[in-house]
Order: C-alpha cells, then sequence, then structure tokens
C-alpha cells in the first residue's frame, strides 16, 4: 500500500501566451522544485487547472513531470474527472508512466445525486476497483459543493486500494474524526495550508500544499518543526504564510494568485488558462507584500 508522509506539491500548469502547456516551463519549475525536500508532487489536479486541460494533455503532463522530478520524489497523478470510466483511463496512463497513485475528487456534475453518502462510496470504491494504482481520495467541499462524512472516508479507508485522504476543507475537527476512525496504514493528509500545523500536530502525515508552488521552503519548515517537535517554529511559521495562504485559496485570488505568486519567487507562473484571467493591479500588489519574507 502506498504510504504518504511530508509535503507534497500540487504542480501549477505553464501554459504559453497562446494557452499551451509550456514544456520547457514544466522543467524548470520541477527541476526547483527538486532542490527542496518536498516529499513528492501531484500532477493535474486543481492547482494544475486539470478541469481545463484534456485527457491527451493531461497524460502528457504527467510525461514531462515525470521526466523532470528527481528520483526520491513520489508522483500523483490527480485523474478526477466527470465519471469512473475517464478516472479509470487516466490511472492507467499514469501507471505505464511510472506513477506512485493517484488523486480522486468527488465528480459534482451531478450534485443532487452526489451528495448522497451511498454515491460518493459508490463512485470512489468503482474508480479504486479497477485502478492500476493506490486511490488517495480528495474532499474538496469549496469546488464540489460535496464535504465527505467522516463515517463515509473510514469505510472507504477499509479498500485495500483507497490509500488515503487529502482534506481541504480546512475543518480540523473533521480531520481529528478522520484520523482516531481509519486504521495506521490510512494516510491522511491536509490540504490546507492555513491549518497546516493544527492538522499534523492532530495527526496528519503531511500537507498537499498548493502554497508549495511558490514557497516549498516555508511548508517544509513547518513538517521538519513538527517532525523535530519543535513546536515555536513550527506556529511562527505557520503564522508566516498565514495571509499569503489565504490570498491564494480558491475563495480568493486561487491559481492566478498563485502563479503571481510564482513569478516573484522566481518560479514560472504565467498566464492561466481561459476562462480564468489575470489579476487586477491591486491583486498583484497584495500578493506581493503578502508574500515578502517568505520568498522562495
Amino acid at each position: 500500500m502506498l504510504k504518504l508522509q511530508g509535503i507534497y506539491c500540487p504542480l501549477a500548469t505553464p501554459f504559453d501566451h497562446e494557452g499551451a502547456i509550456y514544456k520547457a516551463k514544466v522543467a524548470h519549475n520541477t527541476g526547483k522544485a527538486n532542490q527542496v525536500k518536498l516529499a513528492g508532487y501531484v500532477v493535474g489536479g486543481a492547482t494544475g487547472e486539470g478541469a481545463l486541460l484534456t485527457a491527451g494533455e493531461r497524460t502528457a503532463l504527467f510525461e514531462l513531470v515525470k521526466q523532470s522530478a528527481a528520483a526520491d520524489r513520489q508522483l500523483l497523478a490527480d485523474v478526477s474527472a466527470g465519471g469512473v470510466a475517464e478516472s479509470v483511463q487516466l490511472a492507467a496512463a499514469a501507471a505505464t508512466l511510472g506513477y506512485h497513485g493517484v488523486l480522486v475528487c468527488t465528480p459534482h456534475a451531478y450534485i443532487d445525486q452526489m451528495r448522497a453518502s451511498e454515491t460518493q462510496e459508490l463512485y470512489f470504491r468503482a474508480v479504486a476497483d479497477r485502478a492500476a494504482l493506490p486511490v488517495v481520495v480528495v474532499n474538496r467541499p469549496a469546488a464540489t459543493g460535496i464535504h465527505l462524512d467522516a463515517a463515509c472516508i473510514a469505510r472507504l479507508a477499509g479498500h485495500p486500494n483507497i490509500a488515503g485522504l487529502c482534506d481541504a476543507s480546512g475543518d480540523v475537527g473533521k480531520l481529528l474524526s478522520v484520523v482516531r476512525s481509519v486504521p495506521k496504514t490510512f494516510s491522511v493528509l491536509s490540504g490546507s495550508s492555513a491549518v497546516l500545523w493544527p492538522a499534523l500536530d492532530l495527526g496528519a502525515a503531511g500537507g498537499i500544499l498548493p502554497v508549495a508552488n511558490a514557497a516549498p521552503y516555508a511548508c517544509i519548515t513547518i513538517w521538519e518543526a513538527h517532525r523535530t517537535r519543535e513546536r515555536e517554529a513550527a506556529l511562527d511559521w505557520q503564522g508566516r504564510i498565514l495571509a499569503a495562504s489565504a490570498l491564494v485559496s480558491g475563495a480568493r485570488y486561487g491559481v492566478a494568485g498563485i502563479k503571481h505568486a510564482m513569478d516573484l519567487n522566481g518560479f514560472y507562473g504565467g498566464p492561466c488558462r481561459l476562462p480564468l484571467g489575470p489579476l487586477r493591479p491591486e491583486a498583484r500588489a497584495e500578493i506581493a507584500t503578502a508574500f515578502d519574507g517568505i520568498r522562495g
């Protein structure tokens, strides 16, 4: 079973000014990220504008990152899709490329039906039954409108091909309930940098953090301080990234904010893919202020 531990970066996807995947910048960003002690990379997810990529583009992106990632990094392909069949096909492509696992978020095209816990469970079990790689369930209620309940997650944790959960809700009480109800072999990760330290303190095994695209060192510092039980250092760095994390969350400036912060910190952020548009000047200035002091 896949074991997840540490800080993972859900890689932003570089696009050129015509909206095509910028292959050279994929290598550039991954190469810079290789220089810090990240546990691995998530490719083609929400931060990577996966919903705006075709299945062929996502597979091509999986291959580009595989070519440039350091050998010691775990590679996780986000194969979230509208239904089981496409997720399974993307998982097969990732397995062929040598990926270690896949992330799957709740589909929400039929949100009324998907609100039922048994329907959610059916979806994840169907993907896990067929996927060629271990599955990590993603709970991202702000994006999907669906909040996976702890009881459903606990039942899914018993599936032999479901390895963990990434909880991006920011609800630390919910995360604690999950940690207490799943086997120790089931990895629970925080998807919110704003609550990284509390999540780790409550038993999370690490985090999948969008802000790590622009400030990987800060995220890793919190993890290392937790690992070595340096509580004050962890709290200090958690406080430092709080404002920056809030600005690049989906509720504020989202992927465009992350990409601007990347441009500020020596990575290539570049434009988002339409219909996501550019930031206004005042938003860019706000992000520059928040990331001052947590560069790189």
